[in-house]
């Protein structure tokens, strides 16, 4: 990570796990663990939607951010089940994950979809973290860049100069994800330095020098430290390791460097 640029960020995405009646016993566990974070990086906590409440009120004036796991690209209306911008700002919540791998997998979210949720999120005061990433198979057949570079502009269309300050990018390699498998240090940099290349070419050198890439391909306690050493990788958007508090405490720390 480059501090002259830009301020790194450690992001947690419990993805459908922990009840909102845990919240309290884990913030009070991990707020013990992290003391002075605040002056080294931001902490963002994404949690399920019925958590987000009670992590809201959990983490009120720690200096921990809340993040959902999605929201709907429509404003409101006649969607049932779905959760709009407006209703996560009323909340308090501050960011948002769009285009999560297992939900462009699981729920058939495409580029067209996951642009269209970034711009609803930029004009509603949410700040987006865009995720995009490769499977197994496209890596194999060398065809990473390319495709991460289609993902990065269809998630970034009609997105302004101006706006592109407030946005998060997230590379995951999908094939690991869950999987225990991690990148290499210098795969992980290799592709961040890639979506790096793409913000130049669309922003200029200034804007995209100062968006956060985090890598979010199972970053845990043990390689968060020569990761975040990385160049072009600001931070983590870190799965099963922010659900334990000991291991959590152990990459936000590791940003302390």
């Amino acid at each position: 990570m480059n501090r002259e640029y830009r301020r790194p960020i450690i992001a947690g995405n419990w993805k459908m796990n922990m009840l909102a009646s845990e919240v309290s016993a884990y913030s009070g566990e991990l707020l013990g663990q992290i003391q002075g974070f605040s002056d080294w990086c931001n902490v963002v906590i994404c949690t399920p939607f019925t958590a987000l409440d009670a992590a809201l009120k959990a983490f009120n004036g720690s200096g921990v951010s809340i993040g959902a796991q999605n929201m709907s690209q429509h404003e409101s209306g006649a969607f049932t089940g779905e959760v709009s911008c407006k209703q996560l700002d009323d909340l308090g919540v501050e960011y948002v994950i769009i285009g999560h791998s297992e939900r462009r997998e699981y729920y058939g979210e495409t580029d067209e979809s996951v642009n269209k949720k970034v711009a609803a999120a930029l004009n509603d005061k949410l700040c987006p973290i865009l995720c995009v990433g490769e499977s197994l198979k496209q890596r194999e057949i060398d065809i990473t860049n390319d495709f991460v570079t289609i993902q990065v502009k269809a998630g970034l269309y009609g997105i302004t100069a101006e706006q592109i300050s407030r946005v998060v990018i997230a590379y995951e390699p999908i094939w690991a994800i869950g999987t225990g498998k991690t990148a290499t240090k210098e795969d992980a940099q290799e592709v961040c330095g890639v979506i790096r290349s793409v913000l130049c070419t669309l922003y200029g050198r200034a804007a995209a020098m100062a968006v956060p890439i985090l890598y979010g391909g199972s970053m845990n306690d043990k390689n968060a430290r020569e990761l975040l050493e990385q160049p072009d990788i600001d931070g983590g958007l870190v799965g099963g390791a922010s659900l334990k508090p000991e291991q959590f405490s152990v990459i936000i720390n590791a940003a302390n460097q």
